[in-house]
């Protein structure tokens, strides 16, 4: 029996969310049953997280438990084999019997995409999301700043699952601003439901001129949740990286 790491990049439009739902496509219950369908073994998939539906991912880290023969890049080949279009597996590699993708995780690093043209993109809106206002990165990043570090984030949270405390530390902020596209990227040691995307509702209210930059300050002072920006639409959120204390995915598996 070992203990697997892997590493996962889904399109998250193909599923509802993350976590198992009867009645629905999930990603975990994908792996699971590509997990059956190349060894015979029925196990869990713990994933670091749970993205909702329409989230995407790049870095995606999961955990199993697993009797099988298979060498970590063997096991990769078959799990790809048996997963539905819009997931993959880049990574496997055996790990620590006591690793949890989920409770060892110390960050996560997410981006949002916007497009920023004066017109609704013909393709893509499910990976993206869409302004036809010019956004002003300056004032966002200005606006930003104030999320730096660690506060109590309950206006930015919306009611989901279980928390037993609101407040959460954001270590990194990044506004990257190109023609016709807008990116954050935010780190951080944990988030709330649905926190980053109102973070970014927040950002682009703030870049258009809906709200001042002084916003966000009050929204944290106050921990109303009126007193934040709208929940940005869940295409254009992109889970990019989950960090440990040591080092994953160390190369060993190989491109063949």
């Amino acid at each position: 029996m070992r203990n697997i790491r892997l590493l996962i990049a889904y399109d998250g439009s193909r599923f509802f969310g993350w976590q198992r739902q009867d009645g629905f496509d999930s990603v975990q219950q994908s792996l699971e049953e590509a997990v059956l369908a190349a060894t015979g073994r029925r196990t869990t998939v713990h994933g670091s997280g749970r993205t909702d539906t329409g989230v995407h991912a790049l870095g995606q880290v999961a955990s199993l438990h697993l009797d099988t023969r298979l060498t970590d890049d063997r096991l990769r080949h078959a799990l790809n084999a048996y997963l539905p279009e819009g997931v993959v597996v880049r990574e496997a590699e055996t790990c620590d019997d006591a690793f949890h993708a989920r409770f060892h995780a110390t960050s996560k690093r997410y981006a949002y995409q916007i497009a920023t043209s004066r017109f609704a993109p013909p393709f893509g809106r499910a990976h993206q999301a869409w302004t036809p206002w010019p956004l002003d990165a300056a004032r966002m990043r200005r606006a930003g700043r104030a999320l730096i570090g660690r506060h109590d984030f309950a206006a930015f949270g919306n009611t989901g699952s279980p928390r037993s405390t609101t407040v959460r530390t954001i270590q990194h902020l990044r506004c990257v601003a190109r023609r016709e596209r807008f990116w954050f990227v935010v780190q951080g040691d944990g988030f709330l439901y649905n926190m980053v995307r109102t973070i970014a509702g927040t950002l682009i209210d703030v870049g258009r001129g809906k709200l001042d930059e002084g916003a966000i300050e009050r929204a944290l002072a106050s921990g109303r949740r009126d007193d934040a920006g709208p929940t940005a639409p869940a295409g254009g959120l992109y889970l990019l990286s989950v960090q440990y204390p040591d080092r994953a995915f160390t190369g060993r598996t190989t491109r063949a």
